[in-house]
């Protein structure tokens, strides 16, 4: 079997760590160096796709939808908000490192028919929550996909979207009849009731991380 190779390499801020994007073949893998298994993997999207998709069923019907997405990753969940939208829509990604930018620019652009170069498409370098502590009323939708989930960060700026004060922030950054929906790696009922203590409605979605529906499985919160 073909070993992988690195491709990129990029510093995790504020935390002592080293993102690395792999190659094997036509598969690719971003990894934490040093810790086991993968944190994202081109063979394993759907839960992304499914972030974006269940989150946009619930905006079809506005004109001009306006959406923000916490995490760039792969690209998987913008291609899938971008085919899920209309031609008036506007995405902005925020994605707190710049490498993964770059990374689907280049090598990882391809995968997903680049979305990063949809006219549709705004690109914030930085942090999700500093875009949603400055917008009120702006976005019909947010999608958080920047960590493990409300357990596991990877940065410990991620922690604060999870908080009281983050879901507060989120909720004050919705337009009217607008969604938030979260990605998690796994069930946190602890979640569930922040969620509700924000004063969301909500429902969690469990999801199939591989496309052919097998394999691992992941959360889904809609919250509105």
């Amino acid at each position: 079997m073909a070993r992988f190779t690195v491709l990129g390499t990029a510093p995790i801020p504020n935390q002592q760590g080293e993102l690395r994007l792999l190659s094997r073949n036509n598969e690719f893998t971003i990894k934490i160096a040093g810790v086991p298994g993968d944190l994202m993997n081109s063979r394993m999207h759907a839960s992304e796709d499914a972030l974006a998709t269940l989150a946009c069923e619930h905006i079809k019907k506005e004109p001009k939808p306006q959406v923000l997405i916490g995490g760039l990753g792969m690209g998987f969940t913008l291609r899938a908000a971008l085919d899920s939208l209309n031609n008036n829509a506007q995405v902005t990604v925020a994605e707190l490192i710049s490498e993964v930018v770059q990374w689907n620019k280049g090598d990882l652009g391809a995968l997903t028919n680049h979305p990063v170069n949809d006219p549709r498409t705004t690109i914030h370098v930085g942090d999700v929550g500093e875009v949603l502590r400055n917008s009120t009323a702006k976005f019909d939708a947010i999608l958080l996909d920047v960590d493990n989930g409300p357990e596991g960060h990877t940065s410990d700026d991620n922690g604060w979207i999870y908080t009281p004060e983050g879901l507060k922030s989120a909720k004050s950054a919705l337009r009217s009849g607008g969604i938030v929906a979260y990605w998690s790696a796994g069930v946190d009922s602890a979640f569930t009731n922040r969620l509700r203590k924000a004063g969301f409605n909500t429902k969690p979605v469990t999801v199939h991380a591989h496309t052919n529906g097998k394999g691992a499985r992941h959360v889904i919160w809609l919250a509105w």
